[in-house]
């Protein structure tokens, strides 16, 4: 894999990606969180280039990440995985006891993989089928 960096960025340096990836045909202010300012972003750079990025917020030791993308050129070539793995070890280290999302319906094999768990909360918004997934941590 090629050089890869993991940093934490500005919550407006996600905006763009979250756009392009996420809701392309949304006007581009939808992909914008109420929360932004209060939560902590990162981004995946491969070869200097913003990649993947990420946002996560916690209320105490419970911790959810959103608006999770990878440009579409970068899909399927490990830094989904990458980022998720240093988001997990971000929050283990920070003393979560869960961590959970509102993943698209379409990704829950992804999260599986790490050790998410379906729950029986499901949702439709802008015309995806969402469910709520959760990782148990440091118990």
């Amino acid at each position: 894999m090629s050089d890869i960096q993991i940093e934490q960025i500005r919550h407006d340096i996600t905006w763009r990606i979250r756009h392009e990836v996420m809701y392309p045909d949304l006007p581009f202010d939808s992909i914008k969180l109420e929360e932004d300012k209060n939560g902590m972003h990162f981004g995946l750079f491969a070869n200097g280039q913003l990649t993947s990025v990420v946002s996560l917020f916690h209320e105490g030791t419970v911790y959810q990440f959103r608006k999770f993308a990878t440009i579409v050129s970068a899909q399927g070539k490990g830094y989904g995985a990458l980022l998720l793995n240093h988001l997990i070890n971000y929050v283990k280290t920070a003393g979560a006891e869960k961590l959970w999302c509102n993943a698209r319906v379409s990704a829950t094999g992804f999260y599986n993989k790490f050790g998410f768990i379906e729950t029986d909360q499901r949702s439709l918004s802008n015309d995806i089928d969402f469910v709520i997934m959760e990782l148990q941590l440091n118990n």
